[in-house]
Parts: structure tokens; sequence; C-alpha cells
């Protein structure tokens, strides 16, 4: 499974991050294009299998998905891709070519504030 892969090497990099910090990690955000895409489903469970007894356990993971551009050949419009309606939206042109779909990045780490401990 690619998301096990993927979580695995996305915890150990959080994990680097944190002992380099000292910190409790509470959240992380990645995002994937259309063609580097990631289960939902399976990347939440993997990372959550995966963070079990680290530092990581419990920590919020947000999956953004960038959408695929393309570039109209007909008209120049640069436009988001839609599966269901493949075709420029301002000339409707079918004759467009694809832009470098974005690569799967760990975008930021949030690490618990070591002075808000829930006191007065």
């Amino acid at each position: 499974m690619h998301e096990t892969a993927v979580a695995q090497s996305i915890l150990d990099t959080i994990l680097e991050h944190a002992g380099k910090l000292n910190a409790k990690p509470v959240r992380a955000v990645i995002s994937c294009g259309q063609f580097n895409t990631l289960n939902d489903e399976a990347m939440q469970f993997a990372f959550e299998t995966a963070a079990e007894g680290t530092v990581c356990e419990a920590m919020e993971l947000v999956i953004r998905h960038i959408p695929l551009r393309a570039r109209c050949v007909n008209c120049d419009r640069l436009f988001e891709f839609d599966i269901y309606t493949p075709a420029c939206p301002e000339c409707k042109s079918e004759h467009f070519d694809f832009q470098a779909d974005a690569p799967l990045l760990l975008e930021e780490i949030e690490f618990e504030n070591p002075n808000d401990k829930g006191g007065l």
C-alpha cells in the first residue's frame, strides 16, 4: 500500500523535527497533486498506525489535494482541470496541455506551545 510508505516517511520527518526542537507535534499538513494523490482514509489509518507509541500519537494530519491545472492551446487560458468537463471553461476547446502536477509535500508541522498548559 502506497500510503503506508508515505505515512512512515512523513512520520520519520516529523519525529526528526520534534527531536531537534524537543517539542510535541500536534498537527501536520501534507498536500498532493492529482497524479500523486493519496486515499485520505488509507493515509489517515496508515499514519495513525505508524504513530502509535510515539510523540506523534493522536496528532492531527490534514491532507490537501491540489487540483491539476491545464493551459488551453486555443485561447491560452490556465484553468483547473475537471475530469467531468474536460474542456477549457473560456472557449470550450478540448485541446489543452497539462501543467506540472503538484508534488507530495509535508507543508507544515505545528508543535504544542510548552507555555500553553491550560492554566490560568
